[in-house]
C-alpha cells in the first residue's frame, strides 16, 4: 500500500515521540513493502509562535487531503495566559470538527509486566485489564451553547448539553463494530436518572442494538462506573458513553494501567481517515531531554494501521513488539521500578523496532 500521512509534532515532547513513531512506520514499510509519505505541519503552541494561530489553513488542508493524521502533543504552560479561544488546545477541537471525527477510541490495557505499577490491588490486576472506551466526540456540553450573564447582580453561567438521535446512533454503530471484534459486550454509561440527554441515549441505543442479538448490553450510571473501574475493571469490554463522561472516565481508565505513557487513541469519522494521538499531553517540563515515553505514540501508529489502513497484521506485530520490550524489563522514567533497565526515549523506539524485526 501507498499512504500519505500528516504528522503534527506539536509542542513539548511532541517532536521526540513523533521521531520514534516514524522509526516504527519506516520499519513497517520495509518489512511489508508499503510506502509511507509524510507531510509535517504545524498546530498548537508552535503554530501560534510561528504563524500567529493554533491551526493554520495549511495544516487543515493537509489533514483533509492525506490518508490519516498523527498528532504527537499540543499545549504547554508557555501559552496558559492566552484567551480560551486562542489556546493551543483549540487546535484539537478544530481538527476534530473540520474532519468530522465524532468518535474517540481509547483502549485501556494493563501489560502484565507493568502490573506492579498499577495503583490497584494485585488481586484485581491479576484478573487482567483490557477494555476500550468509545467516546462520542463532537456533541454534548462541550459543543453546546456557553454563556455567562448577570442576574440580580450576580454572575450566572450556563452550559447546554445537546444530543440528537443521529449523533447517538452513529456512535453506537462504532461501538458495535468494535465489540464484534472483541467479546461482544457493551456497557452504556450515562446519567439517565437525571438527564434527558441520557434518557435519549438509552432509547436510541436500545433501538440500534435490538438488531444485534450477539451483543450483551448493560447500562451503568457514570458515578457507579467510575467506582467499578477501580474495583472490577476486568468486567468491562467496550464502554460506550457521551463526550464529557468519556473524557473523564478515559483518563481514570488510563491511570489504572500504571502509566499514561503507553496509551494511544484514535479519533474517527465517516470513512477511513482519522487522527491518532497519545493521551499524555505535551509534558513541557521534560521536553528536549530524551526521557519521554514514546510507547503511547507508537501504539497510536498501531491503531492508525488497524483502523484507517486495514493493516491488522502489521498492527498486531507492533503491539507484540511493545509487549516484548516491556517483558524484557526496559523502562523509560515514567515506568521505572526496582530491577528494571532504564532507557531513553530514542532507545525505547529502537528497541521496539528491533523487536519488530524479530517478530516478522
Amino acid at each position: 500500500m501507498k499512504k500519505k500521512i500528516t504528522i503534527i509534532e506539536g509542542d513539548g515532547i511532541g517532536p521526540e515521540i513523533a521521531c520514534e513513531a516514524k522509526k516504527v512506520l519506516n520499519k513497517i514499510s520495509k518489512l511489508y513493502g508499503h510506502q509511507f509519505e509524510y507531510e509535517y505541519k504545524l498546530a498548537g503552541g508552535i503554530a501560534i509562535d510561528t504563524v500567529g494561530e493554533c491551526l493554520p489553513q495549511e495544516t487543515i488542508d493537509s489533514c483533509l487531503s492525506t490518508d490519516s493524521t498523527l498528532l504527537a502533543a499540543v499545549g504547554g504552560y508557555k501559552w496558559d495566559n492566552l484567551a480560551g479561544d486562542k489556546r493551543p488546545e483549540k487546535a484539537l477541537l478544530g481538527i476534530r470538527k473540520i474532519m468530522g471525527l465524532y468518535s474517540n477510541i481509547r483502549p485501556s490495557k494493563l501489560y502484565k509486566s507493568l502490573a506492579a505499577s498499577s495503583p490497584l490491588r494485585a488481586d484485581i490486576t491479576a484478573k487482567g485489564i483490557d477494555f476500550v472506551i468509545v467516546r462520542e466526540l463532537t456533541g454534548g456540553v462541550y459543543f453546546g451553547e456557553h454563556s455567562t450573564v448577570t442576574v440580580d447582580g450576580e454572575l450566572v453561567a450556563t452550559d447546554i448539553m445537546i444530543y440528537s438521535e443521529s449523533e447517538i446512533e452513529r456512535i453506537t454503530k462504532v461501538a458495535i463494530a468494535i465489540a464484534n471484534k472483541r467479546n461482544n459486550k457493551i456497557t452504556i454509561v450515562d446519567k439517565a436518572n437525571i438527564l434527558d440527554t441520557s434518557r435519549l441515549w438509552r432509547v436510541v441505543c436500545e433501538k440500534v442494538l435490538s438488531t444485534h442479538p450477539e451483543i450483551t448490553v448493560d447500562y451503568m450510571y457514570v458515578d457507579n462506573c467510575s467506582m467499578q473501574l477501580l474495583v472490577r475493571p476486568f468486567s468491562f469490554d467496550v464502554i460506550l458513553t457521551e463526550n464529557m463522561f468519556g473524557d473523564i472516565l478515559s483518563d481514570e481508565a488510563s491511570m489504572i494501567t500504571g502509566t499514561i505513557g503507553t496509551i494511544g487513541s484514535a479519533s474517527l469519522g465517516e470513512g477511513s481517515r482519522g487522527m491518532y494521538e497519545p493521551i499524555h499531553g505535551s509534558a513541557p517540563d521534560i521536553a528536549g531531554q530524551n526521557i519521554a515515553n514514546p510507547i503511547g505514540m507508537i501504539c497510536s501508529v498501531s491503531m492508525m494501521l488497524r483502523y484507517s489502513f486495514g493493516m491488522n497484521i502489521e498492527a498486531d506485530n507492533i503491539d507484540r513488539a511493545v509487549e516484548m520490550v516491556l517483558e524484557r524489563g526496559y523502562r523509560t522514567n515514567d515506568m521505572m521500578s526496582n530491577g528494571a533497565k532504564h532507557v531513553s526515549c530514542s532507545q525505547m523506539g529502537e528497541l521496539i523496532v528491533a523487536a519488530l524485526v524479530k517478530i516478522v
